[in-house]
């Protein structure tokens, strides 16, 4: 045993004295190998996005200057690693595989979903597993050769072993000019906006998926993810200005109106957030769409009434529109980030579910999921639910549809949850069963078709969940309403086919929803028009006869003079002071707002 580890010894010190003496000798070699790195890798990069040589040379043909951009780029990163490394292959073996880690995940990012690569997302990190359930993870010939390529590179470095030789304190002093660099190109606006401006990298604002895809297929994966980390640093969220307890104290001034809510009636609520549930019949024409997926739910609404939310996401980040249902409260006024949940203080949270408590309500949680996705158990249970259930805690038989427990399952789950509550019931439900991918049908490649059929699905199990309500002496109420429109993609997508673009996407952030008795229930009073979904938890607590304090009442009052407000759906809306400031206040701040809510309904007793 001695004697081979002796042999290695002797091997990788023989080894190394030849790497040592091909640095002097193959000088020219080496010289091109450090000098065209940058270029390599910014290539290697845009390949990997689908992509083949003759595209990138015509993207490099109509964006020279963004091309110019991404390399120089790529060269400050690489320098600072080459000082700091001192040998070649070292910095060039890092600065691989960050690049290519990150164009690997942009890959299956937008194969998941259809939405490119964020900053943002890294906040996800811990959820890893979760998402690999569901991610489009596809391995292919393209890209193993496309890895191989860059191992190659990285080999050929280490074999003729380039450096240099600078004394530490200029390495340092140099790397650290390098950084000083990259950094203020991407967090200093001023140099941002300049430097942005000479490359002629696309520094248009995206207020939508569509808009923000137009922005990649200018920018390129390296330029865009740069130019988007600049754009989310500027516009991260700041302190409104004005705000304080005076200012708050204005805001919720004046009546409150307590017309019709005498609190007597206390039916269970039940909001159902459907997962990619959307009504595609307002383009059935264009598309030649013919189904009855959508009978059953016709079937609710006639029964009760339809109306249209608008959502603040598509395709994804189903916590977006689950934040607006929870809270009350609009995405934009936290400048929309993809995960608001995120912008939390780690106290008990004013949500909805405490004015339910503090009416004599039990409230819950039910989510037929991992507990670990974007971090669910951990952050709401500050959210004031009795009892939270996640996929391993459920009490009846669990069926999957695909890959995920079935609706059927989620509504038996609530209905026992239900009769087993001797209050007044409050109940939020999250569902999976129709989450992407959907090449799990009879034919794979027909996603649309078979996402309708799981919708049809989604449709008679809620029917049969009204029909079972309808039996109980308990009276209830439902809300039904999709979180966004599925991630549908390629190149004869549905989307492709209706010609959607950053400019027409409208319609696909408008969501029917549907609300549901199984009592007589007027109502008259809910809006005939297009409502934000953060509105519709207002309008439920109105049918449930839910007293007012001076908040609901104000935001009942907006609901009135403002009834959409939302940046994918209406961008040159104006912003409103008083949601911005409610929201960062209940949000962000010191919840000056919320605390008395807080306060009554603390502590719970939390499953």
């Amino acid at each position: 045993m001695q004697k081979m580890l002796n042999r290695l010894r002797s091997g990788i010190t023989a080894l190394n004295q030849r790497r040592d003496r091909n640095t002097g000798r193959y000088a020219v070699t080496n010289f091109l190998l450090t000098a065209l790195f940058p270029l390599f890798i910014v290539c290697m990069a845009e390949l990997n996005q689908d992509k083949y040589p003759s595209k990138l040379i015509l993207f490099c043909v109509e964006r020279p200057s963004v091309m110019i951009f991404n390399v120089l780029m790529a060269a400050l990163i690489f320098g600072m690693l080459l000082l700091l490394f001192k040998r070649g292959w070292r910095a060039m073996a890092v600065q691989s595989f960050v690049y290519m880690l990150l164009s690997v995940i942009e890959l299956f990012k937008f194969g998941t979903n259809g939405n490119h690569l964020l900053l943002s997302d890294m906040k996800l990190a811990n959820s890893l597993k979760s998402i690999s359930s569901f991610a489009y993870i596809q391995i292919t010939p393209q890209l193993i050769t496309y890895l191989l390529v860059v191992t190659a590179y990285v080999g050929a470095a280490f074999w003729f072993n380039p450096r240099q030789r600078l004394k530490l304190s200029r390495r340092l002093i140099s790397a650290g000019a390098c950084l000083a660099t990259f950094a203020a190109i991407v967090a200093v606006p001023g140099v941002s906006s300049t430097v942005y401006g000479l490359f002629d990298v696309d520094t248009s604002e995206a207020d939508n998926t569509f808009q923000l895809n137009e922005k990649f297929d200018n920018n390129s994966f390296l330029a865009f993810f740069v130019q988007t980390t600049s754009e989310g640093l500027a516009n991260r969220l700041r302190e409104p200005e004005g705000y304080d307890p005076d200012a708050i104290q204005t805001m919720l001034g004046g009546n409150v109106d307590q017309t019709g809510q005498n609190g007597k009636e206390r039916p269970n609520v039940i909001v159902v957030m459907s997962e990619a549930f959307a009504d595609f019949r307002p383009v059935a024409k264009q598309l030649g769409l013919q189904t009855n997926a959508y009978k059953q739910f016709d079937a609710v609404g006639a029964e009760g009434c339809k109306g249209t939310a608008v959502v603040p996401t598509f395709a994804s980040f189903t916590v977006r529109t689950e934040f607006e249902l929870l809270f009350g409260l609009p995405v934009r006024s936290l400048n929309d980030p993809n995960m608001p949940q995120q912008l939390m203080k780690d106290r008990p949270q004013p949500t909805l579910a405490r004015y339910y408590k503090e009416n004599g309500y039990a409230t819950a949680y039910v989510h037929p999921f991992l507990r670990t996705f974007y971090n669910r158990e951990e952050v709401y249970s500050n959210f004031g639910f009795d009892t939270m259930l996640f996929e391993d805690d459920f009490t009846v038989d669990v069926n999957y549809y695909g890959a995920y427990i079935d609706d059927e399952t989620v509504f038996n789950q609530i209905l026992k949850l239900v009769q087993d509550t001797d209050q007044p019931l409050y109940l939020h439900t999250t569902t999976m069963q129709n989450h992407q991918p959907y090449n799990k049908g009879e034919d794979p490649d027909a996603e649309f078709d078979n996402y309708l059929t799981w919708i049809a699905r989604t449709g008679d199990s809620l029917r049969a969940f009204t029909n079972a309500l309808k039996k109980l002496e308990e009276p209830t109420i439902v809300l039904f309403v999709g979180d966004h429109f599925p991630s549908l993609k390629g190149e004869d997508s549905v989307y492709d086919q209706l010609g959607i673009n950053g400019n027409n996407c409208q319609v696909l952030y408008e969501q029917s929803y549907y609300l549901w008795s199984n009592y007589k229930l007027d109502y008259s009073g809910v809006p005939d028009t297009e409502l934000s979904a953060f509105y519709l938890p207002y309008v439920v607590m109105d049918l449930a006869q839910i007293p007012r304090d001076s908040y609901l009442q104000r935001m009942h009052d907006k609901m009135q003079s403002l009834p959409v407000y939302a940046t994918n759906y209406d961008p040159d809306g104006a912003r409103d002071s008083m949601l911005d400031m409610l929201t960062y206040d209940r949000i962000c701040g010191e919840d000056l707002s919320g605390q008395e809510l807080i306060e009554k309904t603390e502590p719970e007793t939390k499953n």
